[in-house]
């Protein structure tokens, strides 16, 4: 289902529409003053780690996080548009809080965008692919690819997955298996204050 390397995971900075709690989904938006701020504050973090290959979401905010992280280290950088955030078609730009979000995560339909399970199979695809090239591999993306890792039963639900925090996720290994089938996820970096998480805020 997912290729069992281990790889890193930074979510994009803040943008405004997080912000209003407004569902961005492929809505191009970039980073506003805190998001760039968090994407500053992360990179020391991000630098500190091994890695060969970035793959990124083409989407702006996304791509503003990667330039911002990788100013010095210049670390090969892969869009991969298997990356990007659910296009919630009609809702985009709604609030994110709206009735339709419970009757879609169920297999319901999306006016002109994907369902839930085209998305959720979308974004496997995405990591395969990223996970094909040279690692360690760091993911720029997306709050809603959690989405996927937990419809698969890859991660436990409930990660807090706000604006610029940094993860590492290891597979199960053959003593790990035994105990527990997810994915460990381990949580390096988190911006200060009180940063928005997924479900709060659009992703």
């Amino acid at each position: 289902m997912l290729t069992p390397k281990p790889f890193y995971f930074l979510r994009h900075g803040e943008t405004d529409w997080n912000r209003r709690r407004i569902i961005q989904g492929q809505t191009d938006t970039d980073l506003n003053a805190t998001g760039l701020a968090q994407a500053a504050a992360v990179k020391p973090a991000v630098e500190c780690l091994p890695i060969a290959t970035i793959c990124c979401s083409p989407l702006l905010r996304a791509r503003r996080t990667t330039e911002i992280i990788n100013t010095q280290q210049n670390t090969p950088v892969v869009y991969l548009p298997d990356l990007m955030e659910v296009h919630l078609g009609i809702y985009q730009g709604h609030a994110s809080n709206g009735e339709w979000r419970e009757p879609w995560a169920k297999g319901g339909p999306m006016p002109e965008g994907e369902t839930f399970a085209d998305y959720t199979a979308r974004v496997i695809r995405g990591f395969n692919a990223a996970l094909t090239h040279p690692d360690p591999v760091l993911i720029v993306a997306h709050g809603g690819n959690f989405w996927a890792l937990e419809h698969y039963g890859l991660i436990a639900p409930g990660a807090r997955v706000t604006n610029c925090a940094l993860f590492e996720l290891e597979p199960p290994n053959e003593k790990s298996a035994a105990e527990s089938k997810f994915w460990s996820v381990t949580t390096l970096s988190c911006p200060e204050g009180q940063p928005l998480v997924i479900g709060e805020g659009a992703a």
